[in-house]
């Protein structure tokens, strides 16, 4: 009988909350990448280095992270002002298997609720693993706090 026991853990990890601002500006906020670094709860980005505010699946656009890295990031997933997600990838390469996705959903007199996902079910890229691992629903929600914030202060 073997000693090894089958390994189960969680690839797609998610965390909701509501805010307080109308739907069309958290989503404006999440669609424009300029604007990513401002609310990003991991501290991981440092400034956008190409691409517009995302309206398609199929667009790509790269960001710098704090370490100096640029990640190209394609657009896997878009309806207008209540889902769009996307795939990072080094840059120049193609998508390493993981996806950061949002959901915005209005609730009526200037609320919402928005979902934040991070599936790495497909990712196989070894020197990503730790990190993948390392992504928690704290992690999400400080995000979705930071998200909350700035679109307060904004109005």
């Amino acid at each position: 009988m073997s000693s090894e026991q089958p390994q189960t853990e969680q690839r797609v990890v998610t965390a909701s909350r509501e805010i307080e601002a109308p739907a069309e500006v958290i989503f404006e906020l999440i669609a424009d990448p300029r604007r990513q670094p401002e609310w990003d709860g991991n501290d991981n980005l440092d400034e956008v280095v190409g691409g517009e505010r995302i309206r398609a699946v199929g667009e790509v656009f790269s960001m710098r992270l704090t370490n100096g890295k640029v990640r190209d990031n394609h657009v896997v997933a878009f309806e207008e002002g209540r889902r769009v997600a996307w795939r990072p990838a080094s840059e120049g390469q193609d998508p390493a298997g993981h996806e950061w996705g949002w959901q915005v959903e209005p609730l009526g007199e200037g609320r919402c609720r928005v979902t934040h996902v991070y599936d790495w079910s497909e990712l196989t890229d070894e020197s990503r693993m730790d990190k993948a691992r390392s992504t928690t629903t704290d992690h999400l929600q400080a995000s979705l706090g930071r998200l909350a914030e700035v679109a307060v202060a904004r109005g």
